[in-house]
């Protein structure tokens, strides 16, 4: 689901720390945007993360 298919960008996991430094797990979902993208002369759509649409690595159609 929240994946990048340009970059393969996906989440990832760490634990919360409290201030008593108990931890709990949690996860950092990437920013990523279902657009319509130019592929090989038409559009497609596809999930890209924000840093390779802001990185000119795809093209909005």
């Amino acid at each position: 689901m929240a994946k990048c298919e340009i970059c393969g960008k996906g989440v990832h996991f760490g634990n919360n720390v409290s201030h008593s430094h108990r931890r709990s797990n949690r996860i950092w979902h990437p920013n990523v945007h279902r657009v319509a993208v130019k592929v090989a002369g038409g559009a497609k759509r596809m999930n890209v993360c924000t840093g390779c649409l802001k990185s000119g690595k795809v093209e909005r159609a």
